[in-house]
């Protein structure tokens, strides 16, 4: 498709969603280097893109895994021998960096998303309340999304790094991409949450859909963020995800960290409340839309960008 026609499409869209007054702030489409169409209905301004933060935890974790500092199979329990409970359950043992990143650690609930944060669950130690907890199944043998378990491979990952995580992906990505400082809550030790509430604005956000739809390059400085390799692992299905009676994005399987999505190997980053990327390889293409908390969001991204924008583009 052109550029011209990826224009036109958004602006029929933009029109339709005015229209209708669809509760949607933002769309943009680029290839692997530029932004070509984009419009704003609210101003731009950084937002919380809740768990589309995940892809960018599970992206530093590619890197440490290329630089040497990390492996798939290292076991949290070996990361936090120090920190171990004298009564933890024996098959916390068993827990690998790849059940955390593939949402099948084996504690079989949904810990530390945002409304528990809010209410102050796991505080004053989110790790320690992890590791206090009871494994209800066999690591690595069925997916159960969870904020924690992206939580735990954070803290991973800055045990293997030597730093937090924020400043590991300054020097590695945010800088490199020249996306800043973002805000990013952290937990109440002061460990950024690899699984949640990195803001972003909607073109900075999409910049790593970008980097990975270019093997791992950020194509205008032609500097390489991440190994191509991890780009092949992360971004394929590693496990299965419950099946749905609609075909709604959501029973495509999942990766390390990014969802898979119904259409030709396309892949997404997503957050809470409709702050997605979708990444197009088989057509070039980068889709990110942001929308606002409240009712509605899931209908304008699972029907009518599904159906207006993403179906005319990969057909």
């Amino acid at each position: 498709m052109t550029d011209q026609s990826i224009t036109v499409l958004v602006d029929d869209f933009v029109r339709y969603a005015q229209d209708r007054a669809l509760p949607i702030e933002a769309i943009a489409v680029g290839d692997e280097s530029r932004v070509i169409a984009e419009h704003h209905f609210v101003a731009d301004r950084p937002r919380c893109i809740y768990s589309h933060t995940k892809s960018y935890m599970s992206t530093a974790v590619g890197i440490a895994i290329g630089e040497g500092l990390l492996s798939l199979d290292d076991r949290l329990a070996d990361s936090f021998a120090g920190e171990l409970p004298a009564d933890a359950d024996p098959r916390l043992g068993e827990i690998t960096l790849r059940d955390l990143l593939t949402m099948s650690s084996g504690f079989n609930g949904a810990f530390l998303m945002i409304h528990g944060r809010r209410e102050g669950e796991g505080c004053p130690d989110y790790l320690q309340y992890m590791l206090r907890k009871p494994v209800q199944v066999d690591p690595g043998s069925g997916f159960c999304y969870s904020s924690a378990d992206s939580y735990l491979a954070g803290r991973m990952l800055e045990q293997a790094v030597g730093m937090r995580m924020g400043e590991y992906l300054w020097r590695h990505v945010f800088e490199p991409l020249g996306q800043g400082w973002p805000v990013w809550e952290n937990d109440p030790q002061g460990h950024p949450l690899g699984g949640s509430s990195i803001e972003m604005r909607l073109t900075e956000m999409m910049k790593l859909g970008q980097v990975f739809l270019n093997d791992g390059v950020w194509a205008p400085t032609g500097r390489r963020i991440v190994d191509p390799e991890w780009i092949a692992q992360a971004t394929v299905r590693q496990i299965d995800t419950p099946a749905r009676t609609d075909d709604d994005g959501w029973s495509c399987g999942y990766g390390y960290q990014w969802w898979m999505s119904p259409y030709p190997r396309a892949y997404r980053a997503d957050g809470a409340y409709g702050q997605i990327t979708t990444v197009l390889p088989e057509q070039g293409l980068v889709v990110a839309i942001q929308c606002p908390e409240g009712d509605g969001w899931e209908t304008v991204v699972r029907h009518e960008l599904h159906e207006r924008v993403m179906l005319p583009l990969v057909g």
